[in-house]
């Protein structure tokens, strides 16, 4: 069973990278967007989502280390939410596995 913290958690963090890409797209809506800029923007939700995992590189828990492996193997070959999709149903089955 999934704990109220973590549900939380999971909503912030969805809440946190929704609100980065639209939040950009609205504060500049009336201009002309740069290709450029229009690369920062599509990017930022996927730096909210690096600084999430970031600290899973320092865990100690076997757990969480073979789930980071495998998240990683699916962010180089899948879109983002497959990779999401992946690296929460990993760490859980994981977590409950290994402890």
């Amino acid at each position: 069973m999934i704990h109220v913290t973590s549900l939380l958690a999971i909503l912030l963090m969805a809440a946190a990278t929704y609100a980065t890409r639209t939040l950009g797209y609205a504060a500049l809506s009336n201009r002309e967007l740069s290709p450029r800029t229009r690369v920062v923007l599509d990017a930022a939700p996927g730096c909210v989502l690096i600084s999430v995992i970031a600290p899973a590189f320092v865990s100690s828990r076997p757990a969480d280390l073979v789930a980071l492996a495998i998240t990683l193997a699916a962010a180089i070959r899948l879109p983002m939410m497959a990779t999401v999709a992946i690296a929460i149903v990993s760490a859980a089955c994981l977590r409950l596995a290994l402890g």
